[in-house]
């Protein structure tokens, strides 16, 4: 116990404070029980190491624990979690839990036993909890933290601080939102970076070596984490990259299924359970059409890879720019609101507003006649009409 205080105490000092992702502030502080889950990569465990530091009580008061460490081999959580309650502890934050067998169990039961000890886990964003031994669905409030918005990568590199937006302000504040920006400030100026190497933290690392690193954080995802899947056969990992990789040689794409069960090697049968699974990764997205109910979305109407960085690294070609202004559109439309694709326009935002995507030269026929409508631009500023600059859907989160 004493080392893992000790090393607690020395990653929650040295965690860099000056920039937090959107999460941080969304996060109740009273809740007892509270669940953070999202793709490798994205930043969780910075983010409970600044949640600790900015407590600024001492790790015997408040602890990170990685269940990964080798100390929980032979230590179960839950001896861990009394030892620390029972020498005053009171936040216990938990990192990895997926790593840990039983996790859920061991957690309610610290839960049920101790009601003034505070937890909050991080978890991959395949984990379901729902179907995990003690179901904490009912106990835990569960967030999910994404890749960053375009709004986050200028804050991180101190490029720009631009505010945060809703859709509704986006839509319905017209050309007034130029006022809302200092005059010096040129959006596009550092999109095209962001579109390629802005949506994970760690580009910074080493950016020469970025799309690299992105292409093992996928083999990751697949050969070790998506083994936590209820259902999916690890034995199928090669298969599964070979999917990927198809996907990402065609993005966004109407999937033929029977092709691509063809061309991956996968069973027919299965080819829509692993399409799931590569989206419960964040490794895809699956675009439903609009008007379909839940029991009716056998069969997506389009494949889209997760973010624009992923279509980067994983493209044997240069991918077009109309499949990267689509993919961004979605990546960043679909944290707060639900997309589906309707017969006449590229994107449908809560059963309401009909968004077109194009280049600076796109035309308003397709939204010609159709109310809540509108042509998101790239390569222009600021909004003109009907027309919605590409650059601030970023701002979203």
């Amino acid at each position: 116990m004493t080392e893992l205080l000790e090393n607690s105490d020395r990653l929650v000092q040295k965690v860099q404070v000056k920039f937090k992702r959107y999460l941080f502030e969304l996060i109740n502080p009273n809740n007892q029980l509270s669940g953070i889950k999202g793709a490798r990569g994205t930043g969780k465990t910075t983010l409970l190491l600044q949640w600790l530091h900015q407590l600024r009580l001492p790790a015997s008061k408040a602890a990170y624990f990685t269940l990964d460490d080798l100390y929980f081999l032979s230590n179960t959580l839950v001896d861990t979690g009394q030892d620390f309650y029972q020498q005053g502890g009171k936040l216990l934050v938990l990192d990895e839990v997926h790593k840990y067998p039983q996790w859920a169990r061991e957690i309610k039961v610290l839960y049920d036993r101790y009601s003034d000890l505070q937890i909050i886990f991080t978890g991959s964003s395949i984990i379901d909890i729902s179907r995990q031994e003690g179901d904490l669905s009912r106990r835990a409030l569960m967030y999910e933290l994404h890749g960053m918005s375009y709004r986050e990568y200028l804050l991180m590199n101190e490029l720009a601080n631009p505010p945060l937006l809703s859709l509704n302000q986006i839509t319905q504040s017209g050309e007034s939102l130029r006022g809302l920006f200092p005059e010096q400030f040129r959006p596009l100026s550092h999109f095209e970076a962001y579109l390629k190497f802005g949506y994970y933290p760690f580009a910074n690392e080493d950016l020469q070596g970025y799309f690299q690193r992105l292409r093992q954080l996928v083999r990751l995802i697949v050969e070790y984490d998506m083994a936590e899947i209820k259902g999916f056969d690890i034995r199928n990992a090669r298969k599964m990259l070979q999917l990927l990789h198809i996907i990402a040689g065609q993005v966004p794409f109407k999937p033929n299924l029977i092709k691509l069960s063809e061309k991956s090697g996968i069973h027919r049968n299965s080819i829509g359970n692993y399409l799931y699974f590569l989206e419960e990764a964040r490794l895809v997205k699956l675009l439903y059409p609009s008007g379909s109910s839940i029991a009716t979305l056998q069969k997506p109407e389009k494949i889209f890879l997760n973010n624009t960085n992923l279509m980067f690294a994983l493209a044997t070609e240069k991918p077009s720019i109309g499949a990267v202004r689509e993919t961004f559109a979605y990546s960043q439309l679909n944290v707060a609101h639900t997309v589906t694709q309707p017969k006449t326009t590229d994107f449908e935002i809560d059963n309401d507003l009909k968004f077109e995507i194009g280049g600076s030269g796109k035309g308003t026929k397709q939204i010609a006649g159709l109310q809540n409508a509108y042509i998101v631009k790239d390569n222009i500023e600021y909004p003109v009409a009907n027309a919605i600059p590409l650059w601030m859907i970023g701002l979203l989160y």
